[in-house]
């Protein structure tokens, strides 16, 4: 995989315009490829794309093969006949919570899920009534295809929903713990809910590559995003509970995070199982294996999520309240990446795999090796640059196999950042970038964008402009995350224009 020199921009699909309460698959995402096309820009970089659970986090999903039901466009369900007019008429209004019009969209997550799913039940109902033999042809192809994930996941989905959506560790024990008879019999008593399932699978991931699609027609690559660890709710944990420390009651018995950092005093508790890295190693990594071929399926390049866990990982007790207490514990390494090059061949470029290595936090010497083993580009992130010449997140320190970044989904907006920053940061960012608060924002744009960074990439929120109550998601904080949503009118064409001339004069 070549990495030409190139600019883009950070937005999640949520996060784009349109009257369904989301941002979803249908015309305003392939207006948002067309605006970015038009700005000069090579590159969209989304979150990760599975289906959301507790907190609506696209970090903690059901699944790691799975796609976002929430993303599927009713706009296109209407089009290809599988929802009349009629099935909208209950739409909520997802507007009302906004007492000032001009105020910022957001995701209301509790207004949207059950009419989305609501919404969806009738599609499916119209698929099984009046399925034309072409449509039914390419389901089956799908559900062959996709069988080894597909048929464990829309089970667990099917499963969950008849338990009340809670979590399947508080499942009866027989299903909690895969008893082979309770499954049959939950096969044919959940046969429809599970053809459900698969069927919503179907119909985003047939949205979701003639969207690919189209971006590829307009030169457009798509960065993805691998999370290091799978959600302890999920069925990846479900299925496969011999990868994960897990008890003899599948509990977790040790969690991941991170320790106190920049984001949070008191660590990181994410709470997600870990792995037995041995046993993972003992099938040749194969889940591994089929985690980034599926996902290449759908992008051109995988932001690796927390990149230093796979050199050593911040292994913290289950059930301590917060990430303080732990230990650092070896990671597979070379071991691991050894398979994934391997294993990659046919859809890498001679020995540069298709990753970008997040590899923010602490950053010890073995990280640093195994990314550069690989031949990986790091990330470096502008907005953690200004306490001084030496900081390595400053440009004139970057090397150019490197993704530059004015800010991430995890961290406040450029002129957020600004509003609440050190005053002592403030005053060398000033300094540094020779400019004062007027074009803050923009000003930071335009340096990653000058810069040997191979990528220069910028969250939309910065490219508008827009403040802290932009901010896509705040670390540890529960409730309020993943909500923002862009307005129709932003992509402007006077926007395109001051993109395209930075990506113009800087060679992106």
């Amino acid at each position: 995989m070549t990495f030409p020199r190139s600019g883009g921009i950070l937005l999640h699909p949520t996060s784009l315009p349109g009257s369904y309460g989301i941002g979803d698959l249908g015309s305003q995402a392939y207006r948002f490829i067309d605006w970015l096309a038009g700005s000069g820009c090579k590159l969209w970089q989304i979150l990760p794309l599975g289906p959301t659970g507790y907190g609506d986090s696209p970090y903690q999903c059901f699944s790691a093969f799975a796609g976002n039901p929430y993303l599927i466009s009713p706009e296109f369900l209407l089009r290809d006949g599988l929802l009349v007019k009629s099935d909208l008429a209950d739409k909520p209004d997802f507007s009302a919570p906004r007492v000032d019009p001009s105020a910022l969209l957001r995701v209301n997550f509790g207004r949207l899920i059950p009419w989305k799913l609501s919404l969806l039940e009738k599609a499916f109902r119209s698929f099984q009534k009046n399925t034309s033999k072409d449509l039914q042809k390419e389901f089956d192809s799908f559900h062959v295809e996709n069988k080894k994930w597909l048929d464990d996941f829309a089970l667990f989905m099917a499963l969950k929903e008849s338990n009340g959506g809670g979590s399947w560790t508080e499942w009866p024990a027989s299903i909690r713990k895969r008893d082979e008879a309770a499954l049959s019999q939950a096969r044919q008593k959940l046969a429809e809910s599970i053809l459900r399932y698969a069927f919503y699978q179907f119909v985003f991931f047939k949205q979701w590559s003639a969207l690919r699609d189209y971006a590829h027609g307009k030169g457009i690559k798509i960065i993805g995003d691998i999370p290091i660890f799978v959600a302890a709710d999920s069925s990846d944990v479900w299925a496969h509970p011999e990868l994960f420390y897990l008890d003899d009651e599948r509990h977790p018995t040790v969690v991941a995070g991170v320790p106190p950092d920049y984001f949070s005093p008191t660590g990181q508790l994410w709470g997600n199982p870990l792995y037995r890295w041995e046993n993972h190693k003992a099938t040749g990594y194969a889940w591994w294996l089929e985690r980034f071929r599926a996902i290449l399926k759908m992008v051109d390049i995988v932001r690796l999520d927390h990149f230093r866990g796979f050199a050593a990982y911040w292994e913290i007790p289950a059930g301590n309240p917060t990430a303080e207490i732990g230990r650092w514990v070896p990671g597979p390494g070379a071991d691991l990446f050894d398979v994934i090059a391997n294993g990659l061949k046919d859809i890498s470029d001679g020995d540069k795999l298709p990753i970008i290595a997040e590899d923010l936090g602490l950053i010890t010497k073995d990280v640093i090796e195994l990314r550069e083993r690989y031949h990986l580009p790091g990330m470096k992130i502008l907005q953690f640059g200004f306490s001084g010449p030496d900081n390595p997140f400053l440009p004139h320190l970057y090397v150019q196999n490197c993704v530059a970044y004015t800010g991430t989904h995890d961290n406040d907006t450029a002129r957020g950042w600004l509003n609440t920053a050190p005053e002592k940061e403030r005053e060398y960012a000033f300094k540094y970038l020779c400019t004062d608060s007027h074009n803050f924002s923009w000003d930071l744009i335009r340096t990653i964008w000058s810069s040997v960074a191979m990528f220069a990439i910028a969250p939309m929120q910065d490219v508008l402009d827009l403040g802290g109550e932009a901010r896509m998601n705040f670390p540890s904080k529960l409730g309020g995350n993943w909500e923002w949503r862009m307005k129709e009118e932003d992509m402007s064409e006077p926007l395109a224009a001051k993109l395209r001339e930075l990506n113009y004069i800087y060679l992106r």
